[in-house]
């Protein structure tokens, strides 16, 4: 079994096009893991496994696979760029320990890149920037570094310097070795060392000496040698960069172009040296399930065994496949082990390591290892721990869906496929949402786009062979309350044998997060065990609002009194009482709706500058800023997401084509009165 400073737990992600795709080809060819190179969209990657990612050239779901370079075993997720699959990134990111962060070129730092930075932040990923498509046109890696420190506060130290741009692009010079990196044979495999051209060895000794600088506000032992005018080894150099990376004070940058295959395997040379291997991460928190009490879990095989679930999907044949990162333990097969939200305890038949759609069956694996089991029930989010442990790890964070779209099936034979297929979706992806309208009864489905729910729809056409007729894209609204008021509510019905009886006294109050519940009442006004219940009541109350039914968010509700009935009262009743308590003040909270408002980023030549901000002003739209580089511009607006649906024959038909654009969901705000009006008005849902 390899040891743990031997493994690198890593993901690739970007902005949608900026080549992770085809970085993690190279990869994968580079280490011997396969012996000839897919394109995407082409015959298909190898991380690109679905027919549906083949043609549309994007991926859709996050791949995972092993290799090894050199002696270091590389266990790598591929992720999405685009932003509807976003969970697909956040919940990669929540079981690894480094990342690369692929930009390209010439885009620079995108929206999606900006998404990507504040996921790596949120769970303290150390991470390489990775700067790809040098060989494209106004390629400027210069730029693109200066942009990630401006637009992202990170602090890139760029560690290589280009031989040539654009089509001259030709290699790299490495400013730790001052050498030059060529790369030869059929598909780069060869790396050839030479000396510095003499035209580029005056830049690279600035460039160099420029990186020492910076490097040695992190190492005393630096400071010195170059204050003495002496040479600093290439060993503490790689040493302060590694300390710093992981410290997350230093993002290092090197430079290439996967698909012209150059510049790969010093990024991989890059990977063992710089980014943390299971024992350099941060230790790892869990809650106990008993005490709630929040426990350290490192990462050492000898403990119990402490995994989590962090994705899953369905196999027609062997069942569900259960993404596992073991933090902590040793796993084998025929081992018993317990879910600690369930407390049910299951035996591991089989589990693999995959590769791609692919998987190998392995008999044991240790802490820092990502694994699948194959045939275990679960939800995605689940702890798995040995008998005697009960240990939870931290949730990771979900967004909420913003596209809502009404599916019916298109005949009868349709609807019970319909059913299955949406159900495993829903369960496979925590941004997918499946409900019922109460009063047309439509099935209703929601997501992070337009482009989410298409292919979910294309996937139940094809894995399912269920045909449905798909309502027009509406907005998921939401709504909150602007004013705290305070409620006193009681419940009471009499029948021939026992009642029902419940007092509920309080207030609620507008807050920041989506739902608080606090309970001060004292004295045994309210019997603890129907506390509980209580909560459960308010809860049931803002899943519709009274508005436009839509959820609201944004509540606290503070339960501070009531009564109760020795025979009458029941948990029924306290959350009955509650949910009623809510319904009956909710008009006197002011409340308003919030809508969805996208971060639109459009891309195009600079003669369409004018017509973008134009149309982008007449959607309601807030213009940011915008970006010139060379014959191209970028614009970044804030605009309402029910003013945005069909924007892509809108965006071609006012550039001829010529304008690429992205948009992700940036917050809620309120809609302006008029709007509100509308929308009650017409009753929306």
């Amino acid at each position: 079994m390899i040891t743990l400073e031997k493994i690198r737990n890593i993901g690739i992600s970007a902005h949608i096009d900026a080549g992770k795709t085809t970085l993690s080809e190279r990869i994968l060819f580079y280490t011997g893991r396969i012996h000839k190179i897919g394109e995407v969209g082409v015959e298909g990657a190898t991380m690109d496994y679905m027919q549906l990612e083949i043609e549309k050239g994007i991926t859709i779901t996050s791949a995972a696979t092993t290799c090894t370079w050199h002696d270091t075993q590389i266990n790598l997720i591929d992720t999405p760029g685009h932003v509807d699959f976003t969970i697909e990134v956040e919940r990669a990111l929540r079981v690894l320990d480094g990342a690369i962060m692929v930009l390209c070129g010439v885009g620079g730092v995108q929206s999606q890149s900006i998404t990507v930075d504040r996921q790596m932040k949120r769970y303290r990923i150390p991470r390489i920037a990775f700067i790809n498509k040098l060989d494209r046109v106004g390629a400027d890696p210069f730029r693109v570094v200066q942009a990630l420190r401006d637009k992202l506060g990170l602090n890139a130290l760029l560690l290589q310097y280009p031989i040539g741009r654009e089509h001259e692009f030709a290699g790299v010079i490495d400013l730790i070795e001052m050498a030059a990196n060529y790369y030869e044979g059929e598909h780069g495999e060869n790396r050839v060392v030479k000396p510095i051209p003499e035209n580029l060895l005056s830049q690279a000794q600035e460039a160099r000496d420029k990186m020492l600088d910076r490097l040695s506000l992190f190492s005393e032992a630096m400071t010195e040698k170059l204050l003495n005018g002496e040479e600093v080894p290439k060993e503490l150099i790689w040493s302060t960069i590694r300390a710093a990376t992981l410290s997350l004070e230093l993002t290092p940058v090197l430079l290439g172009s996967a698909f012209k295959n150059k510049g790969v395997q010093n990024l991989l040379d890059a990977v063992t040296l710089y980014l943390p291997s299971p024992t350099d991460r941060e230790v790892v928190k869990a809650f106990d399930v008993k005490t709630n009490e929040k426990v350290d879990v490192p990462a050492d095989i000898n403990a119990p065994l402490v995994a989590l679930a962090f994705k899953i999907t369905d196999d027609e044949q062997a069942g569900q496949l259960t993404y596992t990162r073991i933090y902590a333990g040793t796993l084998k097969k025929g081992d018993r082990i317990r879910n600690s939200r369930t407390n049910k305890a299951v035996t591991v038949g089989r589990f693999v390591r995959m590769h791609a759609d692919k998987r190998e069956n392995i008999e044991i694996a240790a802490a820092g290892e990502i694994v699948a089991l194959v045939g275990i029930d679960c939800a995605s989010g689940d702890t798995f721990c040995s008998n005697g442990t009960s240990l939870s790890m931290e949730a990771m964070f979900v967004p909420e869906p913003v596209v809502t779209l009404s599916v019916t099936p298109k005949h009868k034979e349709d609807a019970d496929r319909m059913t299955k297929a949406l159900t495993r979706f829903e369960r496979e992806d925590p941004t997918f949402h499946l409900t019922i309208d109460p009063e047309s009864k439509q099935t209703l489905i929601s997501g992070m786009g337009e482009l989410h729910l298409e292919i979910y729809i294309e996937r139940m056409k094809r894995e399912y062979n269920a045909e449905v007729y798909v309502g027009a894209p509406a907005v998921a609204y939401r709504e909150t309350i602007s004013k705290a008021v305070t409620f006193d509510y009681t419940w009471k019905r009499q029948t021939g044998g026992a009642g029902q009886y419940a007092q509920v006294m309080g207030r609620i109050q507008p807050c920041t997060e989506t739902f608080v519940f606090e309970n001060k009442v004292v004295g045994g006004a309210i019997p603890k065990e129907f506390i509980a219940a209580c909560e459960k009541g308010f809860r049931d109350a803002i899943n519709s609002g009274l508005l436009i039914g839509y959820p609201v968010t944004g509540v606290k509700v503070i339960l501070q009194n009531g009564s109760y009935h020795r025979e009458d009262s029941s948990e029924l009743a306290f959350r009955t009482a509650a949910r009623y308590a809510f319904e009956e003040v909710y008009k006197k909270a002011h409340p308003i709706i919030l809508e969805p408002i996208m971060l639109v980023e459009v891309e195009m030549p600079n003669e369409y500058v004018g017509r973008i901000q134009g149309d982008l002003s007449s959607r309601h739209g807030l213009v940011l800023g915008s970006e010139t580089m060379g014959d191209y511009s970028v614009i970044r607006a804030e605009v309402p997401l029910r003013e945005m649906f069909g924007y892509s024959m809108a965006v071609r038909s006012l550039t001829s084509g010529q304008a690429n654009f992205s948009m992700e969901f940036a917050e809620y705000q309120p809609v302006p009165p008029s709007v509100q009006e509308q929308l009650v008005a017409r009753g929306v849902r």
